[in-house]
């Protein structure tokens, strides 16, 4: 059993370092005792979307042929993809390989494009076959323009409720949410929307990186704590945030807010009410509040809604395709910044120093180097400026990421969102049944992540006495440790997360589903082991 000094001293570390340690103690007991080792810590899903990647495999051999088309001189070597007449092409391609996986989707995306987005179908078959051919540089830089249309009609649908903003948004693909995330902190404060020592606001607890950025030497941002404090009439947690916590924010000191919705490790979306709480403190209180929403889990709670769309002039959103199709490894994401923003107003009151050392620095792609939005100075950030005519995400990569959204938008009965739910919905059922405890009713979960307050717990089910033992007596990574040691099991500490410090996090996304059956029994095993201790002492 790992001592108490020990895990003391692991206590420190990041959870996604702590995890390496208990993945190796895992690995020893899984050695010596012949168990699967079950790694319930990490949020990667063990779900792909298949339809969407047949269609881009398919695409990916019309686009050969049509490289065949142009230039087949030498062998091995073909052209670039022609415009005039190749929607036409692909109608005849697909006709001929109508009984092929992709093949549908592929048609009905086109459909979709021109009959519901008024695209030429030439145009948009033409960058869907360039594109997957990667045969020419990101153009425009920020996005190709008949896919950012789409990913567009995708995060209306999906982030916003479905209610269609009054301006749009402009959208940059980036290499997944973490990029975005990075892009946007950097030039947040080259710009001087952001300077070091600011204070911000984080919506706690969080993805546990995003605690740990603020402090890195070139931010070194003041940090204010909006903790989610909420709990029910039994005694559990909602995840949600008292008004009190929430007004935080009127103070205009408070330069910006830091968010994941659903929340991560709890995944539980903000409620109405503190969506619109928000609204009003930033029409009267702090009208320059930079709001930066992660809503990677969006599409896992019904009828989400983003702050994107209850404050779209202040909030910069930040979606990744990846929880939700299965493609972490494809690394897409989008950063999303409405065409009527307070980023660019700041941009153009900063001080006259500030002035003038942007202009030089942006002045290389510019005669007018004060003009450039928010969004584009992102763009050009993301490659030191001097690289902007090279920036943007690969175009295979905008592909796939078209495909995804297009396979949502086709979805018109929910087939594929409702198959995601009801799979995270099984398997929440095996992990309280195998802790013996009532499945939690919360319609605003997203129940990717469970987190599990075992303190909590066991003040509510055995009383306070052997709750302040249990504290007095073990470390709150103890439980973490004996699930490695004893079961190969591996969680992280919710303590990490700025959550209860005797919470696990559970991820529902990368398991089978027997697996959660086990995970919960030896949860109840090491409570039980807990108490019989505690009785006997």
């Amino acid at each position: 059993m790992t001592g108490r000094d020990e895990e003391r001293r692991w206590e420190s570390l990041s959870p996604f370092e702590l995890k390496d340690e208990l993945i190796a103690l895992a690995g020893e007991s899984q050695r010596e005792n012949a168990v699967t080792m079950l790694n319930a810590g990490r949020g990667n899903p063990n779900w792909t979307a298949t339809e969407p990647r047949e269609a881009f495999f398919l695409l990916g051999q019309f686009a050969v042929t049509e490289s065949r088309r142009t230039w087949s001189e030498f062998p091995g070597l073909g052209g670039l993809p022609g415009r005039e007449g190749i929607a036409g092409r692909l109608t005849a391609f697909l006709g001929e390989h109508a009984d092929r996986p992709g093949a549908s989707l592929l048609r009905d995306s086109v459909e979709y494009g021109t009959g519901r987005l008024g695209f030429d179908a030439d145009a948009f078959v033409w960058e869907l076959t360039d594109a997957v051919t990667g045969d020419h540089y990101p153009e425009p830089a920020r996005m190709l323009r008949h896919a950012e249309q789409v990913v567009h009609a995708y995060l209306v649908q999906e982030m916003c409720g479905g209610r269609t903003p009054r301006r749009p948004y402009d959208l940059f693909a980036v290499e997944g949410g973490t990029a975005a995330m990075c892009y946007v902190f950097d030039t947040c404060v080259i710009n001087g929307l952001l300077r070091p020592e600011d204070t911000i606001a984080l919506m706690t607890p969080i993805f546990s990186p995003y605690l740990e950025i603020p402090h890195l030497e070139r931010y070194r941002f003041k940090t204010v704590e909006i903790q989610a404090a909420k709990t029910n009439r039994a005694g559990l947690h909602t995840w949600q945030y008292d008004r009190s916590e929430l007004d935080k924010l009127a103070d205009p000191s408070v330069k910006a807010l830091f968010l994941v919705n659903p929340s991560n490790p709890p995944s539980v979306m903000l409620a109405e009410e503190s969506l619109e709480r928000i609204a009003e403190i930033v029409r009267t209180s702090n009208p320059e509040l930079a709001i930066i929403t992660d809503d990677v889990y969006g599409t896992f709670v019904p009828g989400f809604r983003s702050l994107m769309s209850a404050v779209p002039r202040n909030t910069i959103g930040v979606y990744s395709f990846s929880k939700y199709f299965g493609a972490t490894g494809w690394r897409l994401g989008v950063i999303a910044v409405n065409q009527d923003n307070v980023f660019d107003e700041r941009l153009a009151r900063l001080p006259r120093p500030d002035l003038d050392r942007l202009a030089d620095r942006y002045g290389t792609i510019s005669l007018r180097p004060g003009d450039i939005r928010f969004i584009d100075r992102l763009v050009a950030d993301s490659r030191q400026v001097a690289l902007n005519h090279t920036a943007g995400l690969s175009t295979p990569q905008q592909t796939m990421m078209t495909l995804f959204a297009l396979s949502s938008l086709l979805d018109a009965d929910g087939s594929y969102r409702d198959t995601c739910r009801a799979v995270i919905a099984r398997r929440l059922d095996a992990l309280t049944e195998g802790m013996g405890v009532p499945i939690p009713d919360d319609p605003l979960a997203a129940h990717y992540y469970v987190e599990l307050d075992i303190l909590s717990f066991v003040r509510r089910t055995y009383g306070n006495e052997f709750a302040d033992w249990l504290q007095l007596t073990y470390e709150p990574v103890d439980p973490v440790f004996r699930l490695a040691e004893k079961g190969s099991v591996v969680l992280l500490n919710g303590g990490g997360f700025d959550g209860p410090q005797w919470s696990v996090r559970v991820s529902l996304a990368n398991l089978d589903h027997d697996a959660y059956l086990k995970i919960g029994g030896w949860l109840k095993e090491i409570v039980d082991g807990y108490k019989a201790e505690f009785d006997a002492s």
